[in-house]
C-alpha cells in the first residue's frame, strides 16, 4: 500500500515541499498511468506518451492524493482514481489544442502540430474511454456518477467557451461560467473523491469539494493573467495566445469595461478579429486599466475561500499541503 510520507516535524511551506510529501504516491500513479496507456496501436502510444510525458506538474491527480490523505483515507484506491483523473485532463488538452489550433504547450509542439488534428482528437477519445474503463473497475456507482457528471460538465464548458470566442461583449459572469466547467469542476471532483474514498460525513465532503472548486477558479484566473505578464519561455506557450484565439478572458473583459473609449475599441477589435497586430499596445491598455490587479485580486479571493474550506478537516501535513497549493495557484510563474 502506497502512502504520503509525512513526518510530523516536516513543515509544508512551498510547492517543492508539497511534491516531496506526495512523492511516493505520485511515483505509483505515474507508473500506473504508463501501464494503463499501453495499446497495441502504435500511434496511440506515441501521442499519449508525448503529452503525458511532457513534464506537467500532475496537479489534479496530486490534489486527489492529498485530499484522500487529508480525509484520513488509508487504502490505495486513490492511485487508480488519480490516474484516471489525469487521463480525463489529458484528453481535454488534446481536444483543446485542436479547437484552439495551438502549436505549443509546456514549451513543446502540441500533438496536433506533430500528428494532425484527426489523430489528436481520436487519441483524446481513447484516453476518455480508458478512464471510463478504469472507473468501471472501481465498481463504485457513486464515484462513477461524480466522474460522469464531471466529464459532462467539462464538455459543456468547451461548448460555452466556443460560443464566447470573438464576443467582445462577454461578461465576467459568462467567463466564470466557462472556467467553472472547463477547469474548476475537475479540481472539485478530484478533491471531493478523496472524501468519498474516506467515507467522510457530508459536511466535510462538501468542504473538500468547495476547496477544489475555488482552487480551480483561482488557478484558471491566475493562468489567464499569465498570458499578459509572462514570457513564452516561462509560460510554455505563445504569449497572447488567448487573444489570438479571440478568447475574452478576465483581464480583457475588465479592460474593455474600464478603459478610455479608444483603447476599449482597440481591445474589442482584437477579440473580434483574433489578431495580434498590436499586441504591445493591447497589453499596455490591459495594464493601464488595472485589469491585471483586478484579476489577481479575484484569483486571490478564490484562493482564500479555498483555504478557509480546509478548516473542516483535522490538522495534518496533507491538509497543510492543500493550503500551500491554494497559495501556489495564484503565485506561480507558469
Amino acid at each position: 500500500m502506497s502512502s504520503v510520507s509525512s513526518p510530523a516535524a516536516t513543515a509544508i511551506r512551498n510547492f517543492s515541499d508539497v511534491q516531496a510529501l506526495a512523492a511516493a504516491d505520485m511515483g505509483a500513479v505515474n507508473s500506473l498511468i504508463r501501464s494503463r496507456l499501453a495499446s497495441d496501436v502504435v500511434l496511440i502510444n506515441q501521442i499519449a506518451e508525448h503529452i503525458i510525458g511532457s513534464g506537467g506538474k500532475r496537479l489534479r491527480p496530486m490534489l486527489h492524493l492529498l485530499a484522500a490523505r487529508a480525509a484520513g483515507y488509508k487504502g490505495d484506491g486513490h492511485l487508480a482514481l488519480a490516474s484516471l483523473i489525469e487521463f480525463i485532463h489529458t484528453s481535454t488538452l488534446l481536444h483543446d489544442d485542436v479547437v484552439d489550433e495551438s502549436d505549443l504547450r509546456r514549451g513543446r509542439k502540441t500533438a496536433n502540430a506533430l500528428w494532425g488534428n484527426a489523430a489528436s482528437v481520436l487519441v483524446g477519445d481513447f484516453l476518455y474511454s480508458r478512464s471510463f474503463q478504469m472507473m468501471v473497475e472501481l465498481d463504485d456507482m457513486r464515484i462513477m456518477r461524480i466522474l460522469a457528471d464531471t466529464t459532462n460538465r467539462i464538455a459543456e464548458g468547451e461548448v460555452l467557451q466556443l460560443l464566447n470566442i470573438g464576443n467582445a461583449d462577454t461578461t465576467e459572469q459568462a467567463y466564470l461560467d466557462v472556467i467553472e466547467r472547463k477547469t474548476a469542476v475537475l479540481f472539485s471532483a478530484a478533491t471531493r473523491l478523496g472524501a468519498v474514498l474516506a467515507d467522510l460525513p457530508g459536511e466535510q465532503e462538501q468542504a473538500l469539494a468547495r476547496y477544489g472548486l475555488d482552487l480551480g477558479y483561482a488557478f484558471q484566473i491566475a493562468d489567464d493573467v499569465l498570458d499578459y505578464v509572462s514570457d513564452a519561455d516561462t509560460l510554455g506557450k505563445n504569449i497572447g495566445d488567448d487573444l489570438a484565439e479571440g478568447k475574452p478572458t478576465l483581464p480583457v473583459i475588465h479592460a474593455i469595461a474600464n478603459s478610455p473609449p479608444d483603447q476599449a475599441a482597440s481591445l474589442r477589435r482584437a477579440i473580434e478579429s483574433g489578431g495580434l497586430d498590436s499586441l504591445d499596445n493591447i497589453i499596455a491598455a490591459i495594464r493601464d486599466s488595472g485589469a491585471i490587479e483586478h484579476s489577481r485580486e479575484r484569483a486571490e479571493r478564490y484562493a482564500r475561500s479555498a483555504r478557509s474550506a480546509l478548516s473542516a478537516l483535522p490538522a495534518s501535513a496533507a491538509r497543510d499541503a492543500l493550503g500551500v497549493l491554494a497559495d501556489y495557484s495564484v503565485n506561480r510563474a507558469s
